[in-house]
């Protein structure tokens, strides 16, 4: 069991990969980190888990998108609760976000071997941008004269059901929409705000040909930040999000100690943020 986790833990801090287009990171190895998409997966795993992962892109480039996260969730001895936490630091150029996040789960039995799970999420997210580590063509330039630091509350909510074959999931982290502009600044038509994102799982692990050492595991997961944009206040920001987004894994378990897989995702076409 330790030589699985110890493999688990190297190939997630390997395998990891961040989606453009939206403002979460993403991790192509999602299943590793599924308590960032959903709330509900809170004590899915019927013991202790722990996962911490760092990302570096484009290494020696000065400015480049680093990722690091930390997700840990558990079962309680009231089997119907789990409850997790996650932390995930995000860096590009000079800007940057930080995420703290708290889960609570509920489960019921359905049947003898799966679970039902709704999950909720309280957080806090730190926006943050170092202007001055930017060169400016125009220094007179209002939008880049103060530093921006700003704590955002949010909340959010999942469901999950599952079992030892099977898994599907709907999660959305944070509900909360918030306007990035500073408060002397209301005249700005258009302006940086943060965006809700949607996240539905799916996959299942099965033997290969009856073999226990050899366990298939596909999975899916859909992301989407645009859904629902067109019933936005702000007429300014309707039909606002980047364009749905696909990952695709098939992945091999080896004698319970291996894992080994691709991973496949739909490319964004430019242009395509804004519909």
């Amino acid at each position: 069991m330790k030589n699985a986790l110890l493999i688990t833990l190297c190939v997630s801090l390997l395998a990891t990969n961040v989606a453009s287009g939206q403002q979460d990171p993403m991790f192509t190895k999602y299943f590793f980190n599924s308590l960032i998409y959903n709330p509900a997966t809170a004590g899915s795993a019927e013991h202790l888990s722990a996962n911490l992962i760092h990302r570096q892109q484009w290494l020696g480039l000065e400015g480049s998108p680093s990722t690091q996260s930390l997700t840990a969730h558990t079962p309680l001895r009231n089997e119907h609760v789990g409850l997790g936490l996650s932390m995930v630091n995000d860096n590009i150029g000079a800007s940057g976000t930080f995420d703290l996040n708290t889960a609570y789960a509920y489960r019921f039995r359905v049947g003898k071997t799966s679970k039902l799970s709704i999950g909720l999420q309280a957080s806090v997210t730190n926006w943050r941008g170092n202007w001055s580590e930017l060169v400016l063509e125009d220094n007179d330039d209002v939008s880049f004269n103060d530093q921006i630091s700003r704590w955002l509350p949010n909340f959010g909510a999942g469901i999950y059901f599952y079992n030892q074959q099977f898994y599907a999931g709907v999660g959305c982290p944070r509900i909360l929409e918030y306007d990035l502009r500073q408060v002397d600044q209301q005249t700005t038509p258009i302006y940086a705000r943060t965006y809700r994102h949607y996240y539905a799982t799916i996959g299942s692990a099965f033997k290969l040909g009856g073999n226990n050492n050899l366990i298939i595991r596909p999975s899916a997961l859909l992301k989407n930040t645009g859904a629902f944009s067109s019933l936005r206040k702000d007429k300014a920001f309707r039909n606002f999000g980047s364009p749905t987004e696909l990952d695709l894994d098939l992945s091999f378990m080896i004698a319970q100690t291996f894992w080994i897989g691709a991973a496949y995702r739909t490319a964004p076409r430019i242009g395509q943020i804004v519909e």
